[in-house]
């Protein structure tokens, strides 16, 4: 499969078009993604960084009413919170545009992933191993809303998250056989679009995506 992106990310070609409002004519075909993390984990960040057209988000100022429910552990001064999700498009050929749905990664907003998943062919599941625990709970919300979804581990690389390999990463949160795990910086297009393409690959691979 050809992808339409440079080096660094870029669209170019057929899909540079893509990169405002409007599809690129040569666009036949397109899949919505689900972008799931625990809270923190850099799904909005993602979103932005790749999307080629203005991001759509729903954060909120965090308040005092978030005390004691949201776990504010290694996240710096993080100030705001997705409510509902984010949404953003990415051309990755010339036939094939993705849709992707950022769900929201408290417990509390848990029950709008029913509703979002629908019609999705595959989710990019983010992870941060300073806090690899909390991707637990995530993989179970996945696994009862969404069972026979393909999906992919991405660790989002902050400066100070600790490294794991591939195989660790796996047994530590015994992930399906063959299930991907890659990584990327969140703020990094072309790492980002490259762990986009990683889960493409493997929904291709089990027959959700058209070739």
């Amino acid at each position: 499969m050809a992808y339409a992106s440079s080096p660094d990310g870029a669209p170019e070609n057929g899909a540079s078009e893509t990169c405002g409002r409007y599809l690129a004519e040569t666009v036949q075909r397109s899949a919505k993604i689900l972008v799931v993390g625990a809270f923190g984990v850099g799904k909005t960040t993602l979103i932005g960084s790749v999307s080629e057209i203005t991001p759509l988000r729903t954060e909120e100022a965090m308040t005092t009413a978030s005390v004691g429910v949201d776990d504010l552990a290694g996240l710096g001064d993080k100030k705001a919170t997705t409510v509902a999700m984010d949404f953003g498009r990415i051309t990755v050929s010339p036939r094939l545009v993705l849709y992707l749905f950022g769900m929201p990664g408290q417990r509390r907003f848990w029950d709008l992933w029913e509703g979002l998943a629908e019609g999705a062919v595959g989710a990019l599941v983010l992870a941060d191993t300073r806090r690899l625990e909390q991707s637990f709970e995530v993989l179970d919300q996945l696994e009862t809303h969404t069972a026979e979804l393909p999906f992919a581990l991405a660790i989002n690389q902050f400066p100070n998250s600790p490294w794991c390999s591939e195989d660790e990463l796996a047994d530590a949160l015994d992930l399906p056989p063959r299930t991907p795990v890659t990584s990327c910086d969140a703020r990094d297009r072309a790492g980002s679009v490259k762990a986009l393409i990683t889960l493409v690959e493997h929904a291709l691979a089990n027959q959700k995506v058209p070739s």
